[in-house]
């Protein structure tokens, strides 16, 4: 029989919000997670699998999305370099506008548009190009160095977003954040000259068959933003390394140096290396070992009352029978009994959470 009482689990829910829309979502989520951690109980690597790829998927998607209502209005801030030509470097495609200007592949390719009379597109890429349509009284429309800077603005506050989201939520890292920040940027910048090349070749097609320009930002984003996510899943797992994995690789090397009778100096060196990321790991297993017991504590605490709830109910009905009672005694008990043992599990899984962050401290 358990020590704990129907108060002491009332107490391991932390209270709903007032607002009943927002404590129906509270009791979903919930439930949610302690369903979810049950199953990753049970299914240890796969769950690991799709609980990354979920996170990736949402978190990218989500900043594309951030990215594309920046872009809507952010070139309005750049109007006055909408007249500048940004074309590097220009190769000629076999396409011409309205104005027999030759269309050009590019790396970085925001020639400035104008639309004539008959509302027909013009491509200026280069200077003398830009005065002969500003001297025809062509229109000036969102393009040019403007374009391309509100661009990347946009993608960089979107992975200012997206990078801390990955890092703790997705990947759960422990590493060093300014050396893997500094890896992510040279590989944004690496993936963004990628994705302007495959860009370079769709801009100017887009712009002589005069798309409208939230179209073309929309497209922009998808398609740059859907390769970057694909290089970028593949790059996380180079910065944001599996913290068990890589202490296994360092004590791995630090057997072998150990075997082959290394000097001391060099076998210090690798024993820090390892010592530093068995904490990672340690802290990283510790934390995640917390939140689950934490979750599935609330979800045994939650199913425990819902059935209490239900039986009361059903105890008023006429056709309730001694037995049916019996039984649902029986699974309150098991309940119960199965709440008390998560808090139980909670403190220890707390309590060894503490101890692996008190090492940094002593250290």
């Amino acid at each position: 029989m358990s020590e704990y009482t129907e108060q002491d689990l009332e107490q391991q829910l932390k209270p709903l919000s007032k607002n009943g829309f927002l404590a129906f979502f509270q009791k979903i989520w919930r439930w949610w997670l302690g369903v979810w951690y049950n199953f990753a109980e049970k299914h240890p690597k796969f769950s690991h699998i799709l609980y990354m790829v979920f996170f990736f998927i949402v978190f990218s998607e989500g900043v594309t999305i951030i990215q594309f209502l920046v872009m809507t209005f952010l070139p309005y801030a750049f109007a006055g370099l909408w007249s500048t030509p940004f074309v590097w470097p220009a190769v000629a495609l076999p396409w011409k506008d309205a104005a027999g200007n030759a269309l050009n592949y590019a790396i970085f390719n925001e020639p400035v548009k104008f639309l004539d009379a008959a509302n027909k597109t013009i491509l200026a890429s280069t200077a003398a190009q830009v005065e002969a349509a500003q001297a025809a009284g062509h229109s000036l429309q969102i393009a040019g160095l403007g374009n391309f800077i509100a661009f990347e603005i946009a993608v960089f506050l979107a992975q200012c977003i997206n990078f801390p989201l990955q890092r703790n939520i997705t990947y759960r890292s422990h590493g060093n954040p300014w050396y893997q920040a500094m890896w992510y940027f040279i590989g944004w910048v690496l993936v963004s000259i990628f994705t302007n090349a495959v860009w370079g070749i769709i801009n100017p097609l887009l712009m002589w068959w005069n798309w409208n320009e939230v179209v073309i930002g929309l497209l922009k984003t998808v398609l740059t933003g859907g390769v970057s996510m694909l290089i970028f899943f593949f790059i996380f797992l180079v910065i944001f390394p599996d913290n068990n994995k890589v202490a296994a690789r360092k004590k791995a090397r630090y057997d072998r140096l150990v075997a082959a009778g290394a000097p001391q100096e060099k076998l210090d060196l690798a024993k820090a290396a390892y010592d530093k990321a068995q904490y990672a790991a340690d802290l990283s297993n510790a934390e995640k070992e917390a939140f689950t017991a934490s979750s599935q504590l609330n979800s045994k605490v939650m199913k425990y009352f819902a059935h209490v709830k239900k039986s009361e109910k059903l105890a008023t009905k006429p056709n309730d029978t001694e037995e049916l009672k019996a039984e649902r005694e029986k699974k309150a008990q098991e309940l119960f009994e199965s709440a008390a043992l998560a808090i139980d599990t909670k403190k220890e899984k707390d309590a060894a959470y503490e101890a692996v962050k008190a090492q940094a401290e002593q250290n």
